[in-house]
């Protein structure tokens, strides 16, 4: 192997999940899962002696710490990577917890891998874990458990992070991911013109091969194979979350997993013992921050993941042809979609879109899916020598994306920077808002929210100057329209705004 010494490569992946339904069922602390999932990875880079070796430890924020004055309901550790340290007999110099969002994992990889090639780091653990599951499970049940462990020392917390969404938006019932992917993906409807009942059969087929691969992973959540039509199909199990999104197209958080991902050097690798059948090169990667969703021209697309792809294909040295795997972030049907559309890959191509079955069929563990994902392009390379692989990492409202091209040929360290990319991405133009309307509009895209006690409808619609605003319908007969009728394309009336809340008056659908 005729690389540099100083060349990043993973080393060791590992996974660790339990199923409350399942023999042995220990209820495990975030922590535990995650000590757990990192003790694999340093048994899978198979060399002894490897855990006094790593100076950084770089933990993802589970759900139900990554929001300002969050409350544990069962506590949590004061520094989540010294206390997976103390588990697998590691006492890093530095902990890092990153900042929210799905893209964290490869974005880890990405930064570490920059930092490890200039000699600034030696060997990095990434590790992370959701126990939501347990969680919700022991309080339906009127149990408890104290997960608060006092660890102190040095952290680097890295925050919440820029907020993904406008108060616009909020204001009018857009404040979740599930309402705000929905109206992503009735956009999308727009642009191909499909009915609901046929895009309904469209996100049902690109997510039914997802279920095979789920059903074959010991570590998914819902590891049952389901047709296009059962995920389609509404139904008293299947029900309606926010139109166009039965349950089962929506990413589940219900799930209890750990993953870790440990990298060092090819030179400290070979030092220490580690067999050369274990190493996966990074080869090429980008990070971006797409505009808020109200900046964006197009709400059936988001151009920057996609750009980012291509970026990370090239400083690969690759296309998408040479990769002979993928695990495409797949929260919701878009997040594959607008992948697949934009760099002309089919949504039934034979090399598959998930390694992992995909989060709603995996599960979706909180900030750290992808590195569960990147665990198994790991696995699914070694089997495979030669082969390279991409991972897509998603956050926020299709927000931030980081890639990774991964492959076990070696190839010599040319790293890379995402400015060039992130400041075209911000030079881009935005489009006009109204402010303090009333009058026509025509809508361009909507959902209709069945959370609460009776549907709710949002709607974004664009007014005859072009300018965009979003407006809400709360009365039920408004609603029960826009439900039995087309929304998309149809002419409404906004009344003036009342505290900035708009209100949809009159609908009329297109011809």
């Amino acid at each position: 192997m005729s690389v540099a010494d100083n060349t990043p490569v993973l080393i060791g992946v590992g996974e660790a999940s339990e199923r409350i339904d399942a023999p042995g069922y220990a209820a495990l602390s975030p922590a535990d899962l995650a000590g757990r999932a990192a003790a694999v990875a340093l048994a899978d880079a198979g060399a002894a002696g490897l855990a006094p070796q790593i100076d950084v430890i770089a933990s993802i924020r589970q759900f139900e710490v990554s929001g300002p004055g969050a409350r544990p309901p069962f506590g949590a550790s004061d520094n989540f990577g010294r206390s997976v340290g103390r588990r697998i007999g590691a006492d890093p110099a530095r902990a890092v917890l990153e900042v929210v969002g799905g893209q964290g994992p490869q974005h880890l990889v990405n930064e570490f891998a920059h930092a490890i090639a200039a000699g600034e780091a030696g060997m990095v653990l990434l590790v992370g874990s959701e126990a939501i599951s347990t969680v919700r499970h022991l309080i339906s049940r009127g149990e408890t458990r104290d997960w608060a462990e006092h660890v102190g020392g040095q952290i680097e917390d890295r925050g919440f992070g820029d907020p993904m969404m406008t108060r616009d938006l909020a204001t009018h019932g857009a404040r979740t991911p599930i309402q705000v992917y929905a109206m992503f993906e009735n956009a999308r409807r727009a642009r191909l013109g499909m009915s609901r009942a046929d895009y309904a059969l469209e996100m049902g087929r690109l997510f039914a091969p997802f279920t095979k691969v789920a059903a074959r992973n010991p570590h998914a959540m819902s590891p049952e194979v389901r047709s296009a039509e059962d995920l389609a199909t509404v139904t008293k199990e299947n029900r309606l979350t926010a139109d166009p999104f039965p349950r089962r197209m929506v990413a589940r958080d219900q799930a209890n997993q750990g993953a870790a991902v440990l990298m060092t050097s090819v030179g400290k690798a070979r030092s220490l013992g580690v067999p050369e059948d274990r190493f996966v090169f990074l080869q090429g990667g980008a990070d971006v921050k797409e505009r808020t969703p109200m900046e964006r021209q197009d709400w059936s697309r988001s151009p920057a993941s996609a750009l980012a792809c291509r970026r990370a294909l090239e400083a690969a040295g690759a296309s998408l042809a040479d990769m002979s795997c993928f695990d495409l972030y797949s929260c919701f049907p878009i997040a594959v979609f607008n992948i697949c559309d934009a760099l002309g890959l089919a949504p039934d191509d034979p090399r598959g879109l998930t390694l992992t079955g995909g989060l709603p069929f995996f599960g979706g563990a909180g900030n750290n899916y992808s590195m569960h994902a990147i665990a198994s392009m790991a696995q699914a390379l070694r089997r495979r020598p030669g082969s390279s692989g991409l991972v897509g990492a998603n956050g926020g409202f299709l927000s931030k994306y980081s890639v990774g091209v991964y492959s076990t040929r070696p190839a010599e360290w040319r790293g890379w920077d995402s400015k060039p990319l992130q400041a075209e991405v911000d030079g881009w133009a935005a489009p006009p808002l109204a402010q303090g309307y009333a009058g026509q509009a025509r809508i361009e895209t909507y959902t209709i929210d069945y959370s609460g006690p009776g549907p709710r409808a949002v709607v974004l619609a664009r007014t005859p100057a072009g300018e965009r605003l979003p407006a809400a319908a709360d009365d039920p007969a408004m609603v029960a329209r826009l439900i039995a009728e087309e929304p998309l394309g149809a002419a409404i009336t906004v009344a003036a705004p009342v505290e900035g809340r708009s209100i949809v008056t009159t609908f009329a659908p297109a011809a």
